[in-house]
């Protein structure tokens, strides 16, 4: 089971009552530019933000700076499909699919500037997240899929997968820590490394069945854990004991997708509606950042938060139900003080394991 929202299990619900917090309201801005028929935000970086449109069929990776205007079509010439599911403030990651096979993949802000970081080894390749000079993905080798690090260059690649572990991913990555998941006996486990295998922390919560690392900011992790049969949004600080949960009151399901040093930003399943969401650090920080959306939007989710020293930013994507398509959106509101900056953990996890070409 699933709890991240490119599953597309979703209640069209409406009249659910939302609560929004009094705190200075977000403003909420739609990406969807003209031309493509579904759009979807997927990660921050400084003021920018990165994604998919569909165009003519096919997923195309995207960029955008905060107006569906300022939209720019990532997509390398000759690519089958491409998206970019992650960003700094100065390049934007994910995968192109070029003679069918998926192949890891860098941008600095043009289709032109498409750079090829496939692995020799490898057979398919993906990144997810960055951070400095830092790309985190993962790569198929030798038949098993492998969580992976590079450096801006496809021989920079370096093999994280531990020892007996039949699967594993690194989807985000915050200074020299990377986070993902290992999978041992078939179970997913939530995984941290600092930069090869052997580094390899178990993260899994006592009583947790299956979980996963989404994102990291400078000192903890974010993702989810099942715990007593519930996907809960959750964070750790570096150990499988530290771990929090951010489960929402009323919540099904949960989840953090995006980090900063500030800010968790995920979704909760709240009246039978998924609903974007932003903590900071407690289940009782929750905010719902569906309130803040126009009328006519069901379903929504926060998958990436950055700000550029003025605003802060979240990406992420609703269903609307006047055009009934997914749409993205950028969430954004100043930021009140001095030291809120934060650095992207992209958080687009177990779903997106089925969307890899």
């Amino acid at each position: 089971m699933s709890v991240l929202p490119a599953c597309r299990i979703i209640a069209l619900t409406a009249g659910v009552a939302i609560t929004v917090s009094s705190a200075q309201a977000w403003v909420v801005t739609n990406l969807h530019p003209v031309g493509p028929t579904v759009s979807e935000g997927y990660a921050a970086g400084g003021n920018q933000q990165t994604g998919m449109a569909m165009v003519g069929g096919e997923r195309h990776a995207s960029l955008w700076s905060a107006s569906a205007g300022s939209w720019v079509d990532l997509h390398p010439t000759g690519a089958r499909e491409s998206v970019a599911f992650g960003a700094t403030a100065t390049y934007q990651v994910g995968f192109a699919v070029t003679d069918g096979f998926s192949r890891a993949s860098l941008w600095t802000g043009t289709a032109a500037s498409w750079t090829d970081l496939h692995p020799a080894a490898a057979s398919r390749s993906w990144l997810y997240g960055a951070s400095g000079t830092q790309q985190v993905g993962g790569a198929t080798i030798g038949g098993v899929q492998r969580a992976g690090v590079w450096a801006g260059t496809s021989a920079s690649f370096v093999d994280l997968s531990p020892a007996g572990a039949s699967d594993s991913f690194a989807y985000a990555t915050n200074g020299a820590q990377q986070v993902g998941y290992a999978t041992f006996g078939g179970s997913d486990r939530a995984a941290m490394w600092s930069g090869s295998a052997a580094s390899y922390v178990d993260l899994q919560p006592a009583g947790a069945t299956v979980s996963v690392a989404a994102a990291a900011s400078s000192t903890q992790q974010g993702g989810y854990a099942a715990i007593g049969g519930v996907f809960q949004a959750g964070l750790w600080s570096g150990s499988a004991a530290s771990w929090t949960s951010l489960h929402p009151l009323g919540a099904t399901i949960s989840s953090v997708f995006g980090m900063s040093d500030a800010y968790e930003v995920g979704y909760a399943r709240i009246g039978g509606v998924d609903r974007a969401g932003i903590w900071t650090g407690t289940a009782g920080s929750w905010d719902d950042l569906s309130g803040y959306l126009p009328t006519g939007f069901a379903a929504s989710y926060a998958l990436g938060v950055s700000d550029d020293g003025v605003n802060t930013y979240i990406a992420g994507y609703g269903f609307n139900l006047n055009t009934s398509r997914f749409e993205a959106l950028l969430w954004t509101r100043p930021i009140p003080s001095p030291g809120a900056a934060g650095l992207l953990g992209m958080g687009f996890i177990l779903a997106a394991r089925r969307r890899r070409s």
